[in-house]
């Protein structure tokens, strides 16, 4: 039986977000070995992934705007086989310098995914807030598993083998991509399959920009999350020993973000039923006091209010999504996803150095923790501002797969 090519396209979208997320979390965790191995200070070394940080989030902008004039499909593989391509490069770099550049080279590679992956899904999709959140899931499973499979192979074979098995995958993921998407008919298009009421170029214009700015803080505060954790269990979690804290802290952040991954899915599904605003607005009012918190938890009592934090984190991206969705145009969004993700992805690639200079300053995350709180504060007080939007529904009116070319 042939599938539906939208389907095609939504299910490779979400093994893209798999992907990425994991490719760019394997580094924090693969760190801990490299920092045994080169004797190199924790904070020196994390911040030669910067530069990949850096371009994950400035490639989204071109990423965007290649696959809206040229070919979302090109650039889905190109996603695949680059990403892959650069891991395994980096896998066998000979000193820092060309880890570095390896580093950079998958981050550019992975810049591709969210402007593009994330249209993909928006546009082929009936029921955006679901399918957002099961796209979701898929992401917190890549999140889950960057520490898990880095911290196992590091442990079992090299930090090398961390890059360089993972990097394979993917390249083999985009050939198999290009082959099915040629088989079942995948076109290029630039008009939702599902068009939704239209909003007044004003209100999408303004809301657009706020909502923008929010995410200078979101995405600040989940790259934090996500580069600190492997480090923050080694440090805080008295239940491992030295020679199994990579591996360990490791699986650790890999139960915290798959426990709070299938969160995404709740999130959808309340994204398609209730305000898009208030929605957001709650998931991150919440965080507050979760993430004042756990600056001074350790052991288990810190893995629970972790997990509920990356839980809220997670619940609120649907939404997020579906907002900026809702206040773009149908034919630029993958150019609007790139203005979003240039610029949350991009500064938060501040996260690094943040990270290393309240590690090595102070010893501990106290002061990390405390620092997102604030995030999570302005964030809510700028989500309360956006427009009350009521709940009409979709004009689920199918429009031609190759439409708009």
């Amino acid at each position: 039986m042939k599938l539906p090519p939208g389907t095609v396209a939504i299910g490779f979208s979400n093994v893209g977000h798999l992907l990425t997320h994991m490719f760019m979390l394997l580094y924090p965790t693969a760190v801990l070995g490299i920092e045994r191995e080169f004797n190199v200070p924790y904070g020196e070394l994390l911040s030669l992934s910067l530069a990949g940080f850096v371009l994950f989030g400035l490639g989204a902008l071109p990423a965007g705007w290649l696959a809206d004039r040229w070919s979302e499909r090109g650039m889905m593989a190109a996603n695949f086989i680059g990403m892959g391509g650069a891991a395994i490069l980096t896998g066998f770099a000979p000193n820092l310098f060309w880890l570095s550049c390896g580093l950079g080279a998958i981050g550019l590679f992975a810049s591709i995914y969210h402007p593009v992956g994330i249209a993909i899904v928006v546009r082929h999709a009936k029921a955006r807030g679901r399918a957002l959140g099961i796209n979701g899931v898929f992401g917190g499973i890549g999140l889950a598993s960057g520490a898990l499979v880095a911290g196992t192979l590091t442990e079992l074979i090299s930090w090398r083998a961390a890059f360089i098995i993972p990097g394979a995958i993917a390249v083999l993921f985009g050939g198999l991509f290009l082959l099915v998407a040629r088989r079942v008919g995948l076109e290029n298009t630039r008009e939702d399959a599902y068009p939704q009421q239209e909003v007044t170029g004003r209100v999408m214009a303004s809301t657009f920009l706020t909502l923008t700015l929010a995410t200078v803080f979101t995405g600040l505060m989940f790259q934090a999350t996500s580069i600190a954790l492997p480090k923050v269990f080694a440090e805080r979690l008295s239940m491992f020993s030295d020679g199994t804290a990579i591996m360990g802290a490791g699986g650790v952040v890999t139960l915290v973000y798959l426990g709070a991954a299938c969160f995404q899915i709740i999130g959808g599904l309340l994204a398609d039923r209730y305000p898009l605003k208030w929605v957001y607005t709650c998931a991150y009012c919440v965080q507050v006091p979760l993430l004042v918190v756990a600056a001074t938890l350790a052991d288990l009592p810190l893995v629970f209010v972790v997990m509920l934090m990356v839980l809220f984190q997670n619940g609120a991206g649907p939404a997020e999504t579906a907002l900026f969705a809702r206040y773009s145009p149908a034919r630029w969004r993958a150019t609007a996803f790139g203005i979003k993700f240039v610029i949350a992805l991009g500064v938060s690639a501040l996260a690094v150095p943040l990270v290393a200079f309240i590690f090595d300053r102070t010893g501990g995350f106290y002061w990390l923790f405390v620092v997102m709180a604030g995030l999570a504060a302005l964030t809510t007080l700028i989500g309360a501002r956006l427009p009350h939007e009521p709940r009409t529904p979709a004009h689920h009116v199918p429009v031609a797969q190759g439409a708009g070319g």
